[in-house]
């Protein structure tokens, strides 16, 4: 078995740092505009207006109560139905957005409500407006508790693009569809996408707990 995964890792290689490649742009994408829709999201579930809070609220358990393969299907089947001509990898990365925004979303709203409340009782008091606030003091604050967080959220999108493959796109597990198609070997291909994934997410995980440690000590 190891001859064999070895033949395949230099024959396929190229076929597998595809799938790599293609595998790391769709998760920091996804998480780097979920980030972006996230703010939004947070600060309307965080809003005083009622309908706009209760809408956020809505969204989030939408999208955390259902299955992230329904959502791929859903984008996949429904989006053609607007624009005919979109492509399949473009309704997935959509999905993946929308998938990540929700969790990402409560990552902001968790991170923002840690800051002490004093802070923006001080800024208040010096006569800033609510829009300074949450510029100037409240979110510079809040990214001290929020990056670590979505560095555990791409490592999550790595793990949650293996789902893509159904759909084809050219991700990790697609890369092994293909040697799988192409050898008749599945276990040994199967076995390479797999420390592909393993070494991926845990050096991620190692750059994240530094960053955590950094910022502890930037406290201190």
């Amino acid at each position: 078995m190891i001859r064999n995964i070895i033949a395949i890792a230099s024959r396929y290689g190229n076929v597998f740092l595809l799938g790599l490649w293609n595998t790391v742009w769709l998760s920091v994408v996804s998480v780097t505009f979920a980030a972006v829709l996230g703010i939004f999201i947070a600060l309307a579930k965080m809003s005083k207006i009622r309908p706009l809070s209760r809408i956020a609220a809505c969204y989030i358990e939408v999208i955390r109560g259902t299955p992230m393969l329904l959502q791929l299907y859903f984008f996949w089947l429904a989006l053609p139905n607007l624009f005919p001509e979109i492509p399949d990898i473009i309704c997935i990365l959509i999905a993946l957005v929308v998938n990540a925004s929700a969790y990402v979303a409560e990552i902001i709203r968790a991170g923002i409500q840690a800051v002490d409340p004093g802070q923006r009782e001080a800024a208040m008091s010096l006569g800033m407006t609510e829009k300074k606030i949450m510029s100037r003091v409240i979110f510079p604050q809040a990214i001290k508790n929020i990056l670590p967080a979505l560095g555990n959220e791409v490592i999550v999108m790595i793990k949650q693009t293996s789902l893509a493959s159904t759909f084809f796109i050219g991700e990790l597990m697609t890369a092994y569809k293909k040697v799988q198609s192409t050898t008749f070997l599945a276990l040994e291909p199967l076995t390479i996408a797999g420390l592909i994934y393993l070494f991926l997410t845990v050096t991620l995980s190692r750059l994240t707990k530094r960053l955590e440690q950094r910022m502890r000590a930037n406290e201190r």
